[in-house]
Formats: structure tokens, C-alpha cells, sequence
């Protein structure tokens, strides 16, 4: 930018001592200046906008003061006010080029960074991304953001490549053990149904019993335990033979669930001994009971011998209730339901003497 005292001395070929002294400049040089100083903060804003603005918002200032007072006090002013502007926008815009240039060059040694990681997961790709690595590390000595700006495009497009087609390999592999993992839990539940069953009436086993009145017990829910014996089942067996006695047994276990609400466990105990647990308080386990007589005990077919000759023969049990009272064992209900159904059995044998 011209100084306004060179200007001044261009428009004064003569000493000033030889002609009049003028303090006001010529209308069509200071509106020239104006546009000078429109077109520096119009450019500013073009180069870097953030500091652009301020620079030019100052020089629109500058130059419609000047269009105020147009004397050459004023002119000689604006230009040190100008000069001030202008050093202070080019310090400001150096720094923060500068501070992006060390951003970027931040990123790239991230992303390198992250590249060889991945790399070295999977020694197939190592050989891809350390050429990557390589030429990331490189840009990071440029100096010029286009260049640097051009090279990252370029390099991002190589490591999305590599990406996505590890993602292809990575998801086949997943696919695989996915398939395989659901085998293994298709054969753990079949292993932990078979551990919680009883093998022959294929009702909950003793394991699984004191499983659910122990999780009663610490949810504190209110549940009671009904235990039936099976009158003269011994007889069945030693008239008929163990597979009769196995059908038998079989079969009750069916009825005894199909007369079971749902919420209710039922399971074989040991030998021809069943177990109820029933979620409900005590007054309630009677109307279970009552149900049981009525629908479980009664004739039941049985297959005998090698000709599967049908046989009936009358079924019914000993039944012993108890309910859980806060403070008790699962031994300690069972024990109390236990006596409860012996109880019953050497009633009902005085009875039929």
C-alpha cells in the first residue's frame, strides 16, 4: 500500500513555500483510498473469515471517517491505524493457520497410530497398514494445508478400504462362532434340563425342588410343601414287576401335573414319593389337596408282561402339608411336611385294622 507521504510528495512537484498551503486532499484520491481499504478487508474475509470480518469492519470505520474529516492530519492517521490493523489481522491469521496446521498434523499421527493398531490385530493386514502408517507419517511434514488437506482424502479412501474389508472378514467370523456358540447353548439347555429332571417321570427331580424353595425363601415369598407317598406301590411292584411299577409311576406324575396350576412345582422326591410346591399361604393349600383326591387318585391302566396285558389298579397317597414360615430351612419345612404325611398314613392304617 502506497504511504500517503510519498502520495503527498507526488502532488507536489513546487517547494510548498512557492505556493498556498492546503490542508484538504482531493476528492477523487480519497475516495480511491477508500476503496483501497474496502478491497484489503473484503480480501481478509476471503483468506481467513474468522478475523476477516473484524479487519474489515475496522477499515469500513477508517474509511468513513475519512470521508468526514478529508484532511491530510486525518489521512496520516488512518494509515497508522491501518498499519496497526493489518499487523494485527496477519499475526492473528498466522497463528491460527498455524494452529490448524498442528491440528491436523495431530490427527494424522492419531490415525497412524490407530492404523498400526489395527494392523497388528490381524497379521493379514499388517502389510496394508504399514505402508499406510508410512505415508500418513509423511504428510505430517507438509507445510501446506492443500497439499496435506488432498493427502488425507487420499489416505482416509486407503484405510476405509482396509476397514471394510476387515469388517467383511471380521463378520463371517462372527457369523461362524455365532452358529457355533448356539449349538453349544442348545446342548447346555438340554444338559441343564435333563439336570433338573427326573429322568423317569421327566417331572422337577430333588435338585430342582430345594432349588425353587430356596429362591422363595430369599425373595421371602409365602409358598407351602405338600409331600404324597403312594399307598401299597410295593405290592404293584412285586405283583406286576418293576416296568408296571415304572408305567405306573409314569402315569401319576402326568395327572399330578396336568391338576397343578402352572405356578406350582411339582416333582418326584425319590422312589414313589412326590413333592408339591405350591405359591400360596397355608389356608389355601387345602383347596390344592382337595383338587388332587378328586382328579389324581383313583384306577389307573397299567401295561403288564411281554403281552402288554392291560391291568387296573387302584391308586391313591399319604399327604403331608406345611407352610413355610419366615425364619425356616428348606430341611425344616420338608421335615415338618414329612411328619405331616406319616401322620396321615398311620391314621389311614388304623383305620382300615
Amino acid at each position: 500500500m502506497i504511504s500517503i507521504k510519498k502520495y503527498l510528495d507526488m502532488e507536489a512537484p513546487e517547494p510548498a513555500a512557492e505556493r498556498p498551503a492546503s490542508n484538504h486532499l482531493d476528492p477523487g484520491a480519497m475516495e480511491c483510498y477508500r476503496s483501497v481499504l474496502s478491497c484489503i478487508g473484503a480480501n481478509a474475509i476471503r483468506v481467513c473469515p474468522g478475523f476477516g470480518t473484524d479487519l474489515e469492519a475496522g477499515l469500513r470505520g477508517l474509511g468513513s471517517r475519512l470521508s468526514v474529516t478529508p484532511t491530510v492530519e486525518s489521512m496520516l492517521l488512518t494509515e497508522t491505524q491501518v498499519e496497526v490493523l493489518v499487523a494485527e489481522w496477519g499475526e492473528k491469521t498466522s497463528d491460527h493457520f498455524k494452529e490448524k496446521a498442528d491440528e491436523v498434523k495431530e490427527l494424522l499421527i492419531a490415525l497412524a497410530k490407530a492404523a498400526e493398531s489395527v494392523g497388528t490385530k490381524d497379521l493379514g493386514y499388517s502389510n496394508r497398514f504399514k505402508g499406510l502408517i508410512n505415508r500418513l507419517e509423511q504428510i505430517a511434514d507438509f507445510d501446506d494445508l492443500t497439499k496435506i488437506r488432498s493427502t488425507i482424502v487420499e489416505r482416509a479412501n486407503e484405510m476405509k478400504i482396509g476397514v471394510n474389508q476387515m469388517t467383511e472378514d471380521s463378520q463371517r467370523l462372527v457369523a461362524d462362532l455365532k452358529a457355533q456358540v448356539s449349538i453349544y447353548e442348545t446342548r447346555l439347555k438340554s444338559v441343564e434340563h435333563l439336570a433338573y429332571r427326573d429322568e423317569l417321570t421327566l417331572v422337577a427331580n430333588r435338585r430342582s425342588i430345594e432349588e425353587r424353595m430356596r429362591c422363595n425363601i430369599a425373595n421371602g415369598q409365602a409358598f407351602c410343601v405338600v409331600m404324597l407317598d403312594l399307598n401299597r406301590f410295593k405290592s404293584v411292584n412285586d405283583k406286576y414287576g418293576h416296568v408296571a411299577g415304572d408305567d405306573l409311576l409314569k402315569q401319576f406324575a402326568k395327572e399330578l401335573q396336568m391338576n397343578t396350576r402352572s405356578g406350582d412345582l411339582v416333582g418326584r422326591w425319590g422312589g414313589d414319593e412326590f413333592v408339591l410346591v405350591l405359591s400360596c399361604e397355608a389356608f389355601s393349600a387345602q383347596t390344592h389337596i382337595d383338587r388332587i383326591e378328586d382328579w389324581v387318585f383313583g384306577k389307573y391302566t397299567i401295561q403288564v408282561g411281554a403281552e402288554k396285558l392291560p391291568v387296573v389298579v387302584q391308586l391313591d397317597a399319604s399327604i403331608g402339608a406345611a407352610a413355610w414360615h419366615p425364619g425356616e430351612t428348606v430341611e425344616q419345612v420338608i421335615e415338618s411336611a414329612d411328619k405331616a404325611m406319616y401322620l396321615h398314613k398311620n391314621r389311614a392304617r388304623m383305620q382300615s385294622v
